[in-house]
């Protein structure tokens, strides 16, 4: 299972779901509300949270494709049981904090794993959206 807001699903993305997807047999992308979005980047997403998770769906990688909840996410974790939760190499929660977290939600053997950039420079919303890049 994995997070995120997937604004403007880029090849940096596509690698997170690659990547991901080498840990197990089933991908559950949790796509983020436009609330939590906001309140996580401190700027609304440039689509909404519909259309974020109707382009997550479409990605032949993801078996499946969620919203996530504004509150309470290690329930909304709990709903799924995933084995294994991959955090993208910049995304603000720590592994040891989320194996705790799980633990007290009945996950207490569901794997946390970090995994690697893509192409920092070139494959992350931010820089996508702020400046051209060269492909």
């Amino acid at each position: 299972m994995v997070f995120g807001a997937f604004d403007c699903l880029h090849p940096g993305h596509l690698d997170f779901f690659k990547q991901a997807k080498k840990h197990g047999d089933y991908l559950i992308v949790s796509v983020g509300t436009d609330k939590n979005v906001k309140k996580i980047k401190g700027r609304r997403p440039l689509f909404n949270e519909e259309e974020r998770l109707a382009l997550v769906r479409e990605c032949k990688i993801v078996d499946r494709a969620v919203l996530g909840r504004e509150s309470k996410f290690y329930e909304h974790i709990a709903d799924y049981r995933p084995d294994i939760i991959c955090l993208g190499y910049d995304q603000w929660a720590q592994e040891d904090d989320v194996t705790t977290k799980l633990s007290k939600v009945g996950l207490g053997k569901t794997k946390v794993l970090r995994l690697k950039p893509y192409q920092q420079s070139r494959a992350k919303s931010k820089v996508v959206k702020t400046k051209s890049v060269d492909f």
